[in-house]
């Protein structure tokens, strides 16, 4: 069997960093993926809302680096979650992203202080991690 998924959007807010109880960084955050379409002679355009998470080092960087509006390509798998709330019982599905590469640049960081080593600190490329368990 395969699972991959591949989206590149914008993130709806900024991420959400926790830790778990054993001190493993978990960031998640929604991703707004929008898909244009011809319909007859008007364009159409879909807007999915998709919900992050990701775990260790890369969900650190993800808190840092990403904020509402940011442009991100989130490589991971599907994943279905399920519990019960008031007697009923409920699920959704989300992506555990295995690689995250941001394609904003940090707010208030221009292209000339970034290559320059001064100002701001650039986020790196693409940052990499699995999941904890």
């Amino acid at each position: 069997m395969y699972n991959k998924v591949i989206l590149i959007g914008n993130l709806t807010k900024d991420p959400e960093l926790r830790y778990t109880p054993q001190g493993t960084p978990v960031s998640s955050f929604r991703l707004a993926v929008n898909y244009r379409y011809k319909q007859g002679d008007e364009m159409k355009q879909e807007t999915t809302f998709i919900d992050i998470v990701v775990f260790g080092k890369q969900a650190e960087s993800c808190g840092q680096f990403l904020n509402k509006g940011s442009s991100a390509l989130v490589e991971g798998r599907l994943q279905e979650r399920r519990w019960e709330s008031e007697g009923q019982q409920k699920s959704k599905f989300e992506v555990v992203a295995q690689s995250v590469k941001f394609l904003s640049p940090k707010k208030g960081a221009s292209q000339e202080t970034a290559g320059a080593g001064g100002g701001d600190i650039t986020p790196p490329e693409e940052t990499t991690d699995i999941e904890p368990f």
